[in-house]
């Protein structure tokens, strides 16, 4: 463990997060020995620095992952579901404690980072049970004269890239199949939010996952770091979170050596009110849909759509519930929305804003960034809001609810899908056909019908269009970690 460790905060001894790199069950610096600054966004202050990785120490993860590779492959399933429960009971005890550190460097507030904690750990719950479920098949030829055998295996190393927003469950939504499944991994965090990684690696080490079957770093030159580990030929898997835009480089890169991909990419959810929803059932879903993470969140409504005869009085409601929000740094258990993550991110939203207003938006609440130490923006509710206005086209990650008026169902679908993306929409109407009518009809890989939350360990989680390829969660998202053997062969009779 680096000397520089985390400072504490509020009572709560962070000292013994390692900040160096994790390779092969070891705790090492890193072979040139820089840093990288982590830095809390609630005051803009340095709060450690971890080990910054090199392409040399990437190779190195890579060998340590592939010489663990045949053994945990031949571990015995049952062996690698406890060891995922023994992650998740100690991640669940200790739910606080990771909730206050992930505040810490993501500047979330503490409730959303509990409730991140603990969605985290199920990912852990679910994969040790989904481990003992890993089947094949066995069938007749249909000529007779073999017998087909269909076994699954491990897909092999896996290189894991996750982003800041939710750095623990983005962690073990990865880590947890690919260990049910078998496979050895580097796991690599985005540079604000390394913290919640390492803690995780030190957390499974002790569960009794085995040396060089988890590997971690961190690196301030992700693209040459992942694009040399893509290129060497024992890494076969790369799952992805983040960016459509990096996604597509990514991609290119596994191209070179066909290696299986999952990617998890960006979105422009759409939320769809209809005149009979009911309206404060609709706002409540629309607070979370929207709200959850401050509004930096994939799965984020990034969208309202609201019918004429309901949409005066839904974005009423909703700019008054997102004005009494209580806006405060993120470890303060009275905060209700937080800063954003970083200084570009805070400039990303404010120029979306002003682009909106320069086109003649509305503001109903919010609309600027707060004077204050961090990168705060207040909650926003906009109306009016001209077509071709950046805010309807770009991902927004932030506090920003852009609202539209529609009339009739058919404009509401083509609104829906008038976007590159296809990751999650949710749709609000006491009509039950209809809303499994334009659940069909809107393109996109989840559908929120009434609810203003989606994401379930047991559900398939994932996008169509360029919002992503595979599926996170539920057993589909153990097959992403696994590839399927034909044996042809007869009985001898």
């Amino acid at each position: 463990m680096s000397a520089q460790a985390v400072v504490k905060v509020t009572g709560n001894d962070f000292s013994r997060v390692p900040t160096d790199l994790f390779i092969g069950g070891k705790w090492v610096p890193g072979a040139e020995g820089k840093r990288i600054d982590v830095v809390d966004p609630s005051t803009e202050k340095r709060i450690a620095s971890v080990a910054n990785a090199t392409v040399s120490d990437a190779i190195k993860a890579v060998d340590a992952a592939y010489q663990a590779g045949a053994a945990w492959a031949a571990t015995a399933p049952r062996v690698r579901g406890e060891i995922l429960r023994k992650a998740f009971e100690l991640m669940v005890a200790r739910a606080d404690w990771y909730a206050e550190l992930i505040s810490l460097e993501n500047g979330k507030a503490l409730g959303d980072a509990k409730s991140e904690a603990l969605y985290a750990a199920e990912f852990f719950r679910w994969y040790a049970e989904e481990a003992v479920r890993i089947f094949g098949e066995i069938g007749t030829a249909p000529g007779g004269a073999n017998k087909m055998i269909v076994i699954q295996q491990p897909v092999g190393l896996a290189v894991l890239v996750t982003p800041w927003n939710f750095p623990a469950a983005m962690a073990t939504r990865k880590i947890g199949p690919a260990l049910a499944a078998g496979c050895t991994m580097i796991l690599k965090p985005a540079t604000e939010t390394p913290l919640t990684a390492y803690a995780m690696a030190a957390l499974l080490a002790e569960a009794g996952v085995p040396n060089g079957v988890v590997n971690v770093l961190t690196t301030s030159t992700a693209g040459k770091v992942v694009s040399a580990m893509l290129h060497d030929p024992r890494v076969r898997k790369l799952s992805f979170t983040g960016s459509t835009e990096v996604g597509r480089v990514l991609l290119k890169d596994a191209a070179d050596h066909v290696v299986n991909c999952s990617m998890e990419l960006g979105g422009n959810a759409p939320f769809v009110v209809f005149d009979d929803a009911d309206l404060d059932a609709a706002v409540e879903a629309a607070m979370i849909a929207k709200m959850r993470n401050g509004g930096e969140a994939c799965t984020a409504a990034n969208r309202f759509y609201a019918q004429r005869g309901i949409a005066d009085a839904f974005s009423k409601k909703l700019a008054e519930r997102m004005a009494a929000l209580q806006v405060g740094n993120g470890t303060d258990p009275a905060t209700k929305l937080g800063p954003l993550v970083n200084a570009s991110t805070l400039d990303k939203v404010a120029e979306l804003v002003t682009d909106a207003t320069g086109r003649g938006a509305k503001v109903l609440t919010g609309g600027k960034v707060l004077e204050r130490a961090g990168y705060f923006y207040a909650p926003t509710v906009l109306t009016n809001i001209a077509p071709g206005s950046r805010v309807l086209t770009e991902e927004i990650f932030g506090p920003v609810a852009p609202i539209v008026v529609f009339d009739n169902e058919e404009d509401a679908v083509k609104c829906a899908n008038d976007t590159e993306y296809g990751l999650v929409a949710y749709v609000f109407t006491k009509d039950l056909a209809r809303g499994l009518r334009v659940s069909e009809k809107i393109d996109s890989g989840m559908i929120g019908l009434n609810r203003g939350l989606v994401s379930d360990p047991a559900a398939p989680f994932g996008g169509i269009k360029q919002s992503g390829i595979g599926r996170e969660g539920s057993h589909h998202g153990l097959a992403e970690y696994l590839e399927t053997k034909y044996i042809s062969t007869s009985w001898g009779y």
